[in-house]
């Protein structure tokens, strides 16, 4: 595939996919999602990979959607039609989680939106001091997507997930770690360094035993994922992308003001 968002690498027995889109702090639009499925079942595929590593910029890991991209049809009187994106990055959460292979989330900086759940749907979770996840969905009138709902309540419960959600409230790397969100907190410049050691111990170890952890896991805490994103994010989600708030949302996020929403 010809990558124009994402580099991919396998050196080591790691495949390394790094998303490439700077100037839209790795937004993830239809061509990026499209990568992301592409580059996972590569190296899942792959008998030379051993553990994949999803790594994002230093200033943001993932703004999460391309509202640039929504903006630009909002405002050219076309309608924003999500429902291709909504499926794809669908596709994304359910199979981070069904992988054969470990997946390693090396976060700095900003994971919002979408990027959220790019970053906590990994295995393990490596992330910098000055990460921030931030609930972004609400600020546009949208509900969350990508699995963000449900991995949430896994780790910080109904009400404590509703607040953050329903507020877009940031949450930082220590509260992260404290709460089981996080695996472990870094200096910005030991990012690298850490995830690499912990790629080569995955690298190195049984493989099939990782395997067959992971399918467990999934089991105990995973078992209605699939039914989630298909019969209730993304329908849920889809209701969303049609009002008029969510116009109002994204022309407000670009335009720099606060949204007046109407409830339409």
């Amino acid at each position: 595939m010809d990558l124009q968002k994402l580099i991919y690498e396998v050196k080591d027995g790691a495949a390394t996919i790094t998303m490439n889109y700077p100037k839209n702090l790795n937004a993830v639009d239809e061509s990026m999602a499209d990568e992301l499925i592409w580059a996972f079942d590569a190296a899942n595929e792959d008998p030379a990979v051993k553990v994949i590593v999803l790594k994002g910029g230093e200033k943001a890991f993932s703004a999460g959607g391309d509202v640039g991209y929504f903006y630009k049809l909002a405002t050219s009187g076309e309608s924003v039609n999500m429902d291709s994106l909504i499926e794809k990055v669908g596709i994304i959460a359910q199979k981070i989680k069904t992988l054969d292979k470990i997946v390693i989330s090396s976060v700095s900086g900003a994971a919002a939106g979408a990027g959220v759940s790019l970053a906590l749907s990994a295995d393990f979770v490596i992330a910098t001091e000055n990460t921030k996840i931030i609930m972004a969905f609400v600020n546009l009138g949208l509900a969350p997507d990508t699995g963000s709902t449900y991995l949430l309540v896994k780790q910080l419960g109904e009400k404590r997930a509703f607040e953050y959600c329903a507020t877009g409230t940031p949450i930082g790397a220590e509260d992260a770690k404290n709460w089981g969100l996080i695996t472990r907190v870094v200096p910005i410049e030991a990012l690298e360094e850490e995830t690499n050691k912990l790629a080569s111990k995955i690298a190195a170890g049984p493989l099939v035993a990782y395997k067959n952890i992971k399918k467990q896991i999934y089991g105990a805490a995973f078992e209605q994922y699939s039914t989630f994103l298909r019969d209730v994010e993304a329908t849920t989600q889809r209701e969303c992308a049609a009002t008029e708030d969510f116009i109002e949302g994204v022309k407000a996020f670009v335009e720099k003001r606060k949204a007046e929403f109407q409830g339409k």
